[in-house]
Parts: structure tokens; sequence; C-alpha cells
């Protein structure tokens, strides 16, 4: 199963509705891992040393860091750019279907945005 990370702004209702659906889901929040406030160069050098996918509502500047690890070749896990606007439950879905689905390192150097499809 994919290992995610979810960011510190990143809709907690979203994490537990993750783990309601799927108690042996691997997601942990940024917050839980002792960094809360760090900058999004750190959380994603964070998220590559543990191989962990970044999901996140921030769609302008954590990308653009994301884009600058992978142009740079540094490792960079993937990120999921969840729109604020979607339903909880359709993104615990396309979440859970990501994480269930995917192969390890499947999403290296990518950004994705979700929903899944329209």
């Amino acid at each position: 199963m994919l290992r995610l990370a979810a960011d510190e702004n990143f809709n907690n209702d979203i994490v537990r509705g993750l783990f309601r659906r799927k108690p042996d889901v691997d997601v942990v929040r940024i917050q839980d891992v002792g960094l809360s406030g760090a900058d999004d160069a750190t959380v994603l050098q964070w998220a590559a040393v543990q191989g962990r996918v970044m999901v996140s509502h921030d769609v302008s500047t954590l990308s653009k860091h994301a884009y600058e690890r992978a142009a740079a070749g540094q490792r960079m896990p993937g990120v999921f750019e969840v729109p604020t606007s979607l339903s909880v439950g359709r993104v615990i879905d396309d979440l859970l279907l990501i994480a269930e689905c995917s192969f390890e390192d499947e999403w290296e150097g990518q950004v994705r945005y979700l929903p899944l499809s329209s």
C-alpha cells in the first residue's frame, strides 16, 4: 500500500475518514512527526527520506517546491493536490483508490491533481 503524508493544513476530516474506511491505511500528518510550521522544502525532504507521497490543499507553493526537487534530480515521491472544493467523501474515495492500487514509486517526480476523473 502506498505511504501517504498529509500536509499540515490538510483537512483532518479527510484523514479521519481514511482511517474509518481503512484502519490500516498508511498516512501520517506532518504535525504528528514534529514538522509543524516547517517550510515546504523541509516537508518534501522529509517525505522523500520516508518514501511518502504528500497530499495537500496548498496548490501554490508545495507544487513549486516539488517541481524544483524533481528538476534538480532529487527524490520526490509525489504530490497529490486536493482542491478544498471537493467533497470529503470524494477525496477519501480517490485517496484510498490511489493508496491501494498504486505501485511503489509510481508517482515519483509527479504532481497530480484530484479528482481522478470528472
